[in-house]
């Protein structure tokens, strides 16, 4: 007998695409999909996936690994936990953060950000790079170096004391990357609207966790948004604005969408099942739901969800953001701390899937192509991944997740594989959950058990894609829908 004509065959499992859905072996040689279709020969390895979902690994464009913040506060994951985390939530590829504070030179820092990612990533890995100090020499010289470089996204924010870039560095950046073809993403919220309400609100005594989400008001976002939209015009070029948190937000974006405008907006699991209300718990406990922007309203999550089936939103993330419930992390402050001193952020990497998968597919509000679609392929195209990455298709990496659609798994802490200690989502049944995972044609989750090493993830470089091409048109997947339901929002 002959070798044979594949190291793997995944059979008879429903295979599911962005546009299709239907049942096929597929054959694997060495890390990239050779094969697909019915009665493929034999493989080395054989996966049953009868009764299964084939799908493409998830991509999470947007989770903070072993990141330090503007505070000095190192949050609580390593490369390994986090990306461990993110395999058996059934998640391929990860975009993080290599985070330039005041002072410190980007070439340095994302020398530093690599050495660890090399050291423990699990997943394949890329970083956005975080922009807090543009000054002439980084967007001149650092910044288009590091985009040929392949580090093709830059991450601005408009709040925080130690981060925030004021608009004419704003568009300095915008610039370089229009020159240069990169993405930028944008954290949008108004810094001055959120630190005169923290302030009044700490001199009148409320402290406590729950406050956090009165202190940033919606209109903060809707202004930032604005704001952020009509500088992007200016310079012609293309945004990604993160964690979009309220209806008046998503109809913003629909509207310069509308208009041809270059903008991509995503949500976050938190602001599709968490409200205000989670932040209302006794003493500090509120503390492990705390993020920015704070969870909204029921009518807000709705809001979200329309502009998700709509097309207005095009990635759903985790914004993975590990500090785990004690002084190491949200209550680095002591234990009488204020909600102005404590971290910021939740974990999610490990959850995001299986709970989106269970809204969207398990319970009908979308279908198994859209989830498909939100959290593998439009972010693989968005920050040019694609056609490599974030779809089953012959020739692409062998990323792929074996769902089991009936398998119902109640969520703890104690089931989690990141260092944060606690789910904010511990309780909440799911049903449909990934069982095994492959990352480049190699088994890394199987029965619940890791079976890749530290370091095993890979680095993807990344030019300037379609979605960051400044030419004064729309890009392609701006084209459909552009102007049908624009009331929805009002």
């Amino acid at each position: 007998m002959g070798e044979p004509a594949f190291d793997m065959v995944i059979r008879g499992g429903a295979v599911a695409t962005a546009t299709d859905v239907f049942k096929a072996d597929v054959g694997i040689r060495g890390e990239r999909i050779a094969a697909i279709g019915e009665r493929l020969p034999p493989g080395r390895q054989e996966i049953d996936a009868r009764s299964r979902y084939v799908l493409p690994g998830g991509i999470d464009s947007h989770c903070h690994i072993e990141q330090l913040s503007a505070g000095g506060l190192m949050n609580a994951d390593t490369w390994e936990s986090a990306t461990a985390s993110a395999a058996f939530g059934g998640t391929t590829t990860v975009i993080s953060f290599a985070a330039q504070h005041v002072g410190m030179q980007l070439p340095q820092v994302i020398e530093d950000y690599s050495a660890l990612a090399q050291k423990g990533a699990i997943v394949d890995y890329c970083f956005h790079m975080i922009v807090s100090d543009a000054t002439e020499q980084l967007v001149r010289h650092d910044l288009p170096a590091a985009i040929k470089a392949g580090h093709a996204s830059i991450k601005l924010f408009m709040t925080y004391d130690k981060l925030r870039v004021q608009d004419e560095q704003a568009l300095d950046v915008l610039m370089t990357a229009r020159e240069n073809r990169a993405m930028v993403c944008v954290h949008a919220e108004n810094h001055g609207m959120i630190a005169w309400m923290g302030k009044r609100l700490l001199e009148r005594g409320y402290t406590a966790p729950k406050y956090h989400a009165v202190s940033h008001p919606r209109v903060s976002e809707t202004e930032a948004f604005e704001r952020l939209i009509a500088m992007a015009a200016l310079i012609d070029q293309p945004i990604m604005i993160f964690h979009v948190s309220t209806r008046e937000g998503a109809a913003i974006i629909r509207r310069a969408r509308g208009s041809g405008q270059k903008v991509f907006g995503e949500t976050c699991p938190q602001y599709l099942f968490m409200t205000a209300q989670d932040l209302d718990r006794p003493g500090l406990e509120g503390a492990k739901w705390m993020c920015s922007p704070p969870p909204r309203s029921r009518d807000d999550q709705e809001a979200l969800w329309q502009a998700l089936a709509l097309g207005d939103l095009q990635t759903v993330t985790s914004d993975h953001a590990p500090y785990r419930f004690d002084a190491s992390g949200k209550l680095s402050a002591g234990p009488n701390a204020n909600f102005k001193q404590m971290a910021n952020g939740q974990p999610g990497l490990e959850t995001r899937l299986p709970i989106l998968f269970d809204a969207m597919v398990s319970k009908g509000r979308m279908d198994l192509c859209r989830f498909v679609q939100l959290t593998a392929t439009e972010p693989a195209k968005i920050y040019n991944l694609h056609p490599r990455k974030g779809t089953i298709a012959i020739g692409t990496d062998a990323d792929i997740a074996i769902w089991n659609p009936r398998r119902k798994v109640t969520l703890s802490d104690a089931m989690m594989h990141d260092r944060t200690g606690y789910t904010p989502f511990a309780g909440r049944t799911v049903t449909g959950w990934p069982e095994q995972v492959l990352r480049r044609g190699a088994l890394i989750v199987s029965d619940g058990k890791l079976q890749a090493s530290a370091g095993s993830g890979r680095f993807l470089p990344r030019t300037g894609g379609p979605a960051a091409e400044p030419s004064g048109r729309l890009a392609p997947e701006m084209d459909s829908r552009r102007n049908f339901g624009a009331r929805l929002y009002d």
